[in-house]
C-alpha cells in the first residue's frame, strides 16, 4: 500500500470518526454551559484530521521528486498554535478566579484528538476522547465535592470613619467562618470626612453566607459601600 495515497472510503470515516469524537466532548462542555461548545469542539476536530490529511496526502505528488522533500508533520504542526489564540478567547478572569483553563485546555486535546484520527491513530484518538470524557464529566464530580471551597472572591468596603473598622470587619468575617487571605487600606481625606476603603481576599465555606456576611456588614455605622466580586 502507497503511504502517500488514501482512498475516499478511508478519508470518509477519519473525517467522520474525528466529527464523532470531537462532538463527544463538545456534548459534555456544552452540558455544562461552556464557551467552546459543541459546535466549536466539532469543528476543531474536524479541522485538525482535515489538516493531517491535507499534511500527509494532499502534496502526494511530490513524494518522488527530487526537488521538494516531503514533511507530514510541518502543516499539521501549525495546528497547536492556532488552537493556542482560540483558547486564549475562552480564558477571562471574574475577579480573582481566572475561568475558562479547563475549556481552552479541552480545545487543545481536541485539536490533538483530530490529527491523530486524521494520521490513522484511532485506538490513540478513541482512548484519548475516553480519557478526556471522564476527566471532564466524573473528575468535576469529584472537584466539586472535595475542592468546591477553593474559590477566592474580593470584597470592598468604604467606610466613613477608621474607628475599628478592620477589627470590625473581622469578627463579622470570623463569625461565619470566612478566611481572610489578604487584606488592604486605602484613606482618602474630603473636605466634611474621611473616607476608608478596605479591600479583603476571602474564601467562603458557604456560597450562601456571602448575603448574609454583605448585610451584616452594611448595617456597621459609617460603611458607605460594600462590594463582592
Amino acid at each position: 500500500m502507497d503511504p502517500w495515497h488514501i482512498d475516499w472510503i478511508h478519508m470518509t470515516a477519519r473525517l467522520m470518526l474525528a466529527l464523532v469524537l470531537g462532538g463527544l466532548i463538545g456534548f459534555e462542555r456544552e452540558r455544562a454551559n461552556h464557551a467552546a461548545g459543541f459546535r466549536t469542539n466539532i469543528l476543531v476536530c474536524l479541522g485538525s484530521a482535515l489538516i493531517m490529511l491535507l499534511s500527509i496526502y494532499g502534496f502526494a505528488a511530490f513524494a518522488n521528486s527530487d526537488i521538494a522533500r516531503m514533511d507530514p508533520a510541518r502543516l499539521a504542526a501549525q495546528v497547536l498554535p492556532g488552537i493556542g489564540f482560540i483558547g486564549a478567547g475562552t480564558i477571562m478572569r471574574d475577579g480573582l478566579t481566572v475561568k475558562g483553563l479547563t475549556t481552552a485546555a479541552s480545545l487543545l486535546v481536541v485539536a490533538g484528538i483530530g490529527l491523530a484520527v486524521g494520521a490513522g491513530f484511532y485506538f490513540a484518538a478513541i482512548l484519548t476522547t475516553l480519557l478526556v470524557i471522564v476527566s471532564l464529566w466524573f473528575l468535576n464530580t469529584v472537584e466539586k465535592r472535595f475542592f468546591k471551597d477553593k474559590r477566592i472572591y474580593m470584597m470592598r468596603v468604604v467606610m466613613r470613619s477608621r474607628e475599628q473598622a478592620v477589627s470590625s470587619l473581622s469578627a463579622i468575617m470570623e463569625k461565619h467562618g470566612v478566611e481572610i487571605r489578604k487584606f488592604s487600606l486605602e484613606e482618602e481625606e474630603f473636605v466634611d470626612f474621611g473616607k476608608l476603603q478596605v479591600t479583603f481576599s476571602l474564601r467562603f465555606s458557604k456560597r450562601a453566607a456571602i448575603v448574609a456576611i454583605v448585610e451584616e456588614v452594611r448595617s456597621l455605622g459609617g460603611v458607605a459601600e460594600v462590594k463582592v466580586e
